[in-house]
């Protein structure tokens, strides 16, 4: 579809509002998780709607970067206890065969998590999935599965550390107490931090400067930092020497004489500003 196009995902019915809502206008993609009277909590069918997004958003080349965020007070406060207390769902289902950060994770775009409330164990792992995370004054995260009782499966255990510190990732995790919004920036869990009604236009504005980028680099680039990011420093530098090549050869002096001219006139604009 061309131009600004917006969708609730999937049709709700008479009575009811879709758990997720997927907004597009030009080539941004936003997804909005929206069962707010929860908390935006990860049930069974979230999850599976979530999942189904990533995959749409995945092959669907107009897309070129996505931002995801909660409705009212919460991101997400993570899997529905609710429902996994009444023996609506298992908690082994959750990691083995609802995952959406594993969906999330194979997106090629950049995904932008634009954090306005609470980000809490399933939560706070579905935002640790993003590229790039940004947060209202009022984001608050946490890592309950201790407290809970259950082990987490979506990759808390392993990127938080890599965020933050080892040391800073035990304190939250083997204590479960809340990080605020100030903190995370003070840890560089988020890269800015800006008032409630700020933080979908600084997501977007985000996304837009991200447009400014060859789109075809932008996919490739995201995806080489994080294949080096899995691997030791001598294997990634190895691997950005040998993707360089690769993508060098399809590269003409008419294009980088294109986007060099593209370039020093938003250098002359940026500087003047």
């Amino acid at each position: 579809m061309d131009g600004d196009r917006a969708l609730r995902y999937p049709a709700p019915t008479m009575a009811e509002e879709p758990v997720l809502q997927l907004e597009r206008v030009g080539a941004i993609a936003t997804l909005t998780l929206n069962r707010p009277r929860s908390l935006n909590a990860l049930s069974r069918e979230l999850r599976a709607r979530l999942a189904e997004a990533f995959v749409e958003l995945a092959s669907d080349d107009a897309t070129r970067v996505v931002i995801l965020t909660g409705a009212g007070r919460a991101f997400t406060a993570g899997l529905d206890l609710k429902e996994l207390g009444t023996g609506g769902a298992t908690a082994e289902d959750a990691v083995e065969t609802e995952d959406p950060v594993r969906a999330l994770a194979r997106l090629p775009q950049p995904v932008i998590g634009a954090i306005n409330g609470f980000a809490i164990t399933g939560g706070f792992e579905l935002a640790l999935a993003c590229d790039i995370l940004i947060a209202s004054t009022e984001a608050r995260f946490a890592d309950t599965h201790a407290r809970i009782g259950i082990m987490p499966g979506w990759g808390l255990s392993q990127r938080l550390s890599r965020a933050i510190g080892i040391y800073r990732a035990k304190e939250l995790s083997l204590t479960g107490n809340y990080l605020d919004a100030t903190r995370a920036l003070e840890w560089g869990l988020v890269s800015r931090v800006v008032a409630p009604e700020q933080l979908l236009p600084e997501a977007r504005a985000i996304a837009a400067d991200m447009l400014s980028c060859d789109p075809v680099l932008l996919r490739n680039y995201k995806r080489i930092i994080d294949d080096g990011f899995a691997l030791p420093l001598g294997e990634g530098q190895r691997l950005e020497r040998r993707r360089s090549a690769e993508f060098a050869r399809g590269v003409t002096a008419a294009s980088i004489e294109a986007r060099r001219s593209e370039v020093q006139a938003r250098g002359r604009t940026q500087t003047n500003d």
